[in-house]
């Protein structure tokens, strides 16, 4: 075309690209270029929660245009936050957070005179750059080059995804290097590796289809798969870092300066309520399962984990009858039976015989273990129950608790307490755009994040699909659709925490709030100091969760003897409770 600007391919230029101010080696004197990826390929850097979040928030969470300040990819906090936080990490060199293969072969890489090693992350150049470099300085790698994304190109290009940066990272090193022979890319995400190698062919077609005025020869690219390990922030460090995020995208709402998009907060969706069971107890329980030997073990899904009280946020009414959240009750078990040798359960009564109790099954029980693919509830199907022998009379504790997990969603107006805790329906899908995203102007009233042209959202690799891998179409966040709600939220005026609900913490649109809101309500006045809302996989009786679950006891929230003492990035306050959102 007329008037193109001609790239230039000098050393110059070349070191535009890297954040790092080093001299590299002459043309003539390299051979072999080593490209290693930072994210879970060399760094194994954290990826929000399956267990902690509800899995449209997790795809939600790694959407840019979602967040003013431009979320999980983009705020170097939550980077910062990888382990027990930056002011530990560093001066241990973030210990047991490295694929250390991939270390080995970067120091391989660095000791031959003949190769330029190259780290290159999609990570944004003004937000990382410094943390990056800190984090690779700790582990001694000295690499050549550190490139990071920079709002424009040397040659002031425009980058429409991550992997359109760095072809053009790459482009510059082959033409540059125009002697080396050899180049290597080490990458996690199964599409970037897949589109690697389709760019370096196009390469090389193009330099074969013209040998005499070709600027070098081909080169032999190999793009290696690394399989990447999901890790993630400790669950308080990880919510207090979410909740920070959203009070600055809030406060900035607030200021008038992002009109188009909603205010955000962190919600709680309860999928069962129950008289939980802790390990210990779980542990005793199992001890009384029979399980026929013909059933192999790996078949067995072992559970003796609660005792049903509603399969959903229990009603007021219900919650004052069993004594509150936190409450806690004896049982002894009475029975044991199975049902088509298929699930075994545990008929308890409760100590005192007296004492009240509710659940909805026809009579309490606990169910202790399932071959896999059976119902659970069949439990409730049981009808010969065998008395339990002598010795195996097992007394236990329980405490009311939920299962919950949390999720971002848009502020809601009028929306109660109650109805805060199930899973906003009217949350669908994004349209299949055919010809290229949406407009973001256009659309960010509606809080877009389609996963189809979203390149920040990650998934682990492997078999069942996990949250990481792949250009597009990762994560699981979809289109929020949350216009129905904000129509004429510009009419309403102010709105306060009378208008809200004193219950919930908030004190107008895109206040400061602190987890403490999520759970400081007439719900859990009964809770006592130390009660630890639990994040499970969902309940014996198999009722859907919608996630995978925390798998353990939730830290308290507000305050008391039973809070976390994080050691980390975020400090106990002192009174048991915990700084969130500051």
């Amino acid at each position: 075309m007329a008037g193109r600007k001609v790239a230039s391919y000098t050393l110059t230029s070349l070191k535009r690209w890297s954040c790092i101010v080093r001299e590299l080696p002459a043309v003539s004197q390299v051979r072999a270029l080593h490209v290693y990826d930072f994210d879970n390929t060399l760094f194994m850097s954290p990826l929000p929660n399956p267990k902690l979040w509800a899995g449209q928030t997790i795809g939600f969470l790694q959407t840019q245009e979602c967040f003013v300040n431009g979320g999980w990819w983009h705020d170097p906090r939550i980077l910062e936050a990888t382990g027990q936080g930056i002011e530990k990490e560093e001066p241990k060199g973030w210990d047991g957070w490295w694929n250390e293969h991939i270390v080995e072969l970067v120091q391989l890489s660095l000791k031959q005179d003949d190769t330029l090693t190259i780290l290159l992350t999609g990570r944004g150049e003004d937000g990382f750059a410094h943390l990056v470099q800190r984090i690779v300085a700790s582990k001694g790698l000295a690499f050549d080059m550190i490139c990071l994304k920079p709002h424009v190109g040397p040659n002031n290009q425009a980058f429409t995804s991550t992997m359109n940066y760095k072809q053009a990272v790459l482009r510059d090193l082959i033409y540059t290097y125009k002697d080396a022979d050899e180049i290597k890319v080490y990458e996690d995400r199964v599409k970037h590796t897949r589109a690697f190698r389709d760019y370096f062919d196009s390469i090389n077609k193009t330099l074969l289809s013209s040998p005499a005025a070709a600027p070098r020869n081909t080169i032999t690219a190999e793009v290696i798969q690394v399989s990447d390990v999901a890790t993630t922030l400790d669950p308080i460090a990880e919510t207090v870092e979410i909740q920070r995020m959203i009070n600055e995208h809030n406060a900035a709402i607030s200021s008038g300066s992002h009109a188009l998009i909603v205010p955000l907060e962190i919600k709680r969706t309860v999928f069962f309520t129950a008289y939980l069971v802790s390990p210990n107890d779980t542990t005793r329980l199992l001890s009384l399962v029979n399980i026929p030997s013909n059933i192999p073990q790996s078949e067995i899904r072992f559970l003796a984990d609660n005792i049903i009280i509603t399969p959903r946020p229990c009603p007021q009414s219900i919650l004052e009858k069993v004594g509150g959240i936190g409450r806690k009750q004896t049982w002894q078990v009475t029975g044991l039976g199975s049902y088509e040798s298929r699930v075994w359960a545990a008929r308890v009564t409760p100590i005192p015989a007296n004492a009240p109790y509710h659940t909805d099954n026809p009579s309490p029980l606990v169910v202790l273990a399932v071959v896999r693919g059976s119902r659970p509830q069949d439990a409730n199907r049981i009808q010969n129950w065998q008395p339990v022998p002598s010795g195996k009379q097992i007394v236990f504790q329980t405490e009311v608790g939920e299962k919950v997990q949390l999720r971002v969603e848009a502020e809601i107006e009028g929306e109660g307490e109650y109805e805060s805790l199930f899973l906003n329906r009217s949350i669908k899908r994004n349209r299949d755009y055919q010809d290229g995203p949406p407009d973001f102007q256009r659309d960010s009233h509606r809080l877009v994040g389609s996963q189809r042209y979203n390149d920040e959202n990650r998934k682990p690799n492997g078999a069942n699909g996990g949250y990481r891998g792949g250009n597009h179409n990762r994560g699981r966040g979809g289109q929020h659709n949350m216009n129905s709600n904000y129509q004429n939220r510009n009419a309403r005026g102010g709105r306060g925490a009378s208008n809200r609900g004193s219950n919930r913490g908030r004190g107008g649109r895109g206040g400061y709030k602190s987890l403490d809101d999520v759970q400081n309500n007439s719900r859990y006045a009964n809770q006592g100091s130390s009660y630890q809302p639990n994040y499970d996989d969902g309940p014996s009786q198999n009722f859907s969760t919608g996630g995978d679950g925390y798998n353990s006891s939730f830290p308290a929230l507000g305050g008391g003897a039973g809070s976390y003492n994080y050691s980390g990035g975020v400090q106990n306050n002192g009174d048991g409770g915990l700084p969130y959102g500051k």
